[in-house]
């Protein structure tokens, strides 16, 4: 079967392998304080991946989004604190169903023409139109919502109350109006108002992006002259994650994502990193009807299998942290205070008399079948994460107890579309999302599968959560909303349509240069270190 919806089979698929990505989900460092900054010189950080299409509004996968910020800016900058300052928006105001920005005076774009109003709301009308499958339609530029211009002013106006205005529409990386005008332009070049532009494309090799001089409007008061940013940045296409560690020591990069064991001879080094969480082990399952995880028992039963903190250690490779909310990305929008819901106890025996009462008897052997067809799960994890092979082996051999067996698939990015997206041929697997607010998670729980053109590419049909989801959309205020998205979050782990078995922070390390981590690297906060 064709894949139905790009956007949901990128960003799943591609966040399956977070760990050794730059796009790492959330976290941060800021650049230090003391002297030593240089200006000048490259500054060259690793891709895991060939990001193929450049373009912002469908671009969809970590090492995508990764590249973006380089050309593109937003209305609004996300501090590492998770807080809102001033970028092309100079203010804002608010009521619970508009928002309406000043734009900040003498914004170009990387072509020399002005970047408007008209243009940023050509922006939010162009997101907001269903048929042309942008990477933010449906979780921060919903079809209900509209845009003006007036002068130097853009109001967004959604057609039902939205506590989450400024955080959704203040983050949609603007493009400028030849890019919207052409946007397949966009997939080999760049249109957009940031402190860098795309000037060399070496695809499957490198990208080379080169400083503007004429930037002034950057957060926090960055401009082209800031000391110590650098003339050019390059992204690195390296996918081994051994050689990346490699060419930091040697001086080949100045950045790379390291999760695996190389981290520990990176950290000897004395090389700085910047830790940005990341759920490894996160597992989603197939529910749809001919997979054995359409059963709730089935998934109930895996998962009271499993030892959590033992699983947790090996996937993490020595570095378990467990979730505490399935929004892991910056700003972290309504994770403070929760979670409501609680994980289970290990219990083997509860297992067991799920899977009996399920129809998955034991055979002499011990293992488990029912009407004659063998229980066999078939658990996909990331090729390309270090730890991921171990940590589905120790499954593996948790599941053998209860006479499950287990099918081990290592996947590369064609597996992931392949088996996710066009066969449906999985039940679960290290397969974790990355939202950083719970309106980008329901997507993947939410409304149609991706068969029919939609994201929830699991098949979920959760009604308790579908029901709770729908009155947070339109809750009268942030608190409202966020004490509902919890409560929907719980229906989602009651009913093990996600298990956070556990995550991890991944390290952005550095060499000879330092930058805040936001969801990605900020280019405006790159400094380069004598």
């Amino acid at each position: 079967m064709a894949m139905k919806h790009t956007r949901a089979s990128a960003v799943a698929a591609s966040a399956a392998i977070t760990a050794v990505t730059v796009a790492a989900c959330g976290g941060a460092t800021a650049p230090p304080e003391s002297a030593g900054f240089v200006s000048g010189g490259t500054f060259s950080v690793a891709l895991n991946d060939d990001p193929g299409s450049l373009s912002p509004l469908t671009g969809v996968s970590l090492v995508q989004r990764a590249l973006v910020p380089y050309a593109y800016e937003s209305l609004v900058h996300t501090t590492p604190a998770g807080e809102f300052q001033p970028w092309l928006a100079a203010s804002w105001t608010e009521t619970p169903t508009t928002i309406t920005y000043t734009l900040k005076d003498g914004v170009t774009c990387s072509d020399g023409s002005p970047f408007s109003a008209t243009t940023a709301a050509a922006n939010i009308t162009y997101q907001a139109d269903a048929k042309n499958g942008t990477f933010w339609h449906g979780s921060n530029i919903t079809a209900d919502m509209s845009a003006t211009a007036d002068g130097n002013k853009l109001t967004i106006t959604s057609k039902t109350n939205n506590p989450f205005l400024l955080a959704s529409t203040g983050s949609v990386e603007m493009v400028c109006q030849a890019g919207l005008d052409d946007p397949d332009s966009l997939k080999d070049s760049t249109d957009g108002t940031a402190l860098f532009k795309l000037t060399s494309v070496k695809a499957g090799t490198e990208y080379e992006y080169t400083k503007r001089t004429d930037h002034t409007w950057g957060p926090p008061g960055v401009t082209s002259s800031t000391e110590g940013l650098p003339d050019k940045v390059i992204g690195k296409v390296v996918t081994d994650e051994s050689t990346a560690a490699n060419l930091l020591l040697s001086g080949g990069l100045n950045a790379a994502g390291i999760a695996g064991a190389d981290r520990t001879r990176l950290t000897a080094s004395g090389l700085t990193s910047a830790g940005v969480p990341n759920p490894i082990g996160e597992m989603l399952f197939n529910e749809r009807a001919d997979r054995p995880t359409a059963d709730v028992r089935v998934r109930q039963a895996l998962t009271l299998a499993l030892d959590r903190q033992a699983v947790g250690e090996v996937v993490t490779d020595g570095n378990y942290l467990a979730m505490t909310s399935l929004v892991v990305q910056t700003p972290l929008l309504c994770v403070a205070g929760g979670p409501k819901w609680t994980l289970p106890a290990t219990d083997r025996a509860k297992a067991a008399a799920l899977l009996d009462e399920a129809g998955y008897l034991a055979g002499p052997d011990g293992m488990r079948a029912k009407d004659g067809k063998p229980l066999t799960i078939r658990f996909l994890y990331d090729a390309g994460t270090p730890s991921h092979a171990a940590g589905a082996e120790e499954i593996q051999a948790e599941w053998k107890e209860i006479g499950v067996a287990t099918e081990l698939v290592a996947e590369d990015p064609a597996g992931w579309s392949a088996d996710l997206y066009q066969s449906y041929d999985w039940d679960t697997g290290f397969i974790q999302l990355a939202p950083g607010t719970p309106v980008v998670l329901s997507l993947f729980f939410l409304g149609k599968t991706s068969e029919d053109g939609g994201y929830n590419f699991m098949a979920v049909r959760n009604e308790a959560y579908n029901t709770l989801a729908q009155q947070a959309f339109t809750a009268t205020d942030s608190a409202a909303a966020c004490d509902l998205w919890q409560s929907a979050e719980k229906e989602l782990i009651d009913r093990v349509d996600a298990y956070p078995l556990g995550q991890t922070e991944s390290p952005i390390f550095f060499a000879g240069a330092t930058a805040e981590v936001v969801g990605s690297i900020q280019p405006t906060s790159i400094r380069m270190l004598g």
